[in-house]
């Protein structure tokens, strides 16, 4: 019964930190094209996201990535067969990586918060993908386990990709053709 009380808590967290990972870059776009805005307007949208983007960096996403992970060491405890699976080992591998996109994201944070505007919002909403494919990577390891057919993941993967880049074109194209929308 422990155990599921855990798996609820942890998948709750997952959720929580997962969203303020996709909002996170969508304030960092939003405060780069204010800096392109003329004063006064330039300042106060700057000193308004930069005051959002504190609040969900520090209450939602960080508790979030916290508690998470504490609840994933507490059901490796409860299971500590699932490290003797390779698909266990895959998923560790992207929550590694999803922790090294959390940190960049920190390190972006901590710049926008010091008006240090260093990546376009092109970039942004490339990188705002990140969180999206390591979030199909790793639904599809914990929910098929060991049936995982890699050659198909792996086209699946890059067919995802694929289609985020097409999308972030498109977008881009649309708001050249529409710039107030």
């Amino acid at each position: 019964m422990l155990y599921n009380y855990i798996k609820s808590l942890h998948l709750i967290f997952v959720v929580t930190w997962f969203a303020g990972l996709f909002y996170i870059p969508r304030l960092f776009i939003y405060h780069i094209e204010a800096w392109q805005k003329p004063s006064p307007d330039k300042e106060i949208l700057s000193e308004q996201l930069k005051l959002m983007t504190k609040r969900l960096w520090y209450i939602i996403t960080w508790p979030s990535a916290i508690l998470c992970t504490l609840f994933a060491i507490w059901l490796l405890i409860l299971m500590p067969g699932w490290l003797q699976q390779p698909w266990m080992h895959v998923k560790l591998a992207f929550v590694v990586v999803l922790f090294v996109y959390h940190l960049k994201c920190h390190q972006i944070f901590k710049q926008m918060q010091n008006d240090d505007i260093r990546y376009t919002s092109n970039f942004m909403r490339m990188w705002n993908e990140v969180a999206t494919i390591i979030l199909f990577a790793v639904v599809f390891l914990v929910i098929l386990k060991t049936t995982f057919d890699w050659i198909y993941g792996i086209i699946g993967m890059f067919a995802l990709v694929a289609l985020l880049m097409l999308g972030i074109k498109m977008y881009k194209r649309y708001r050249e053709k529409n710039p107030d929308s």
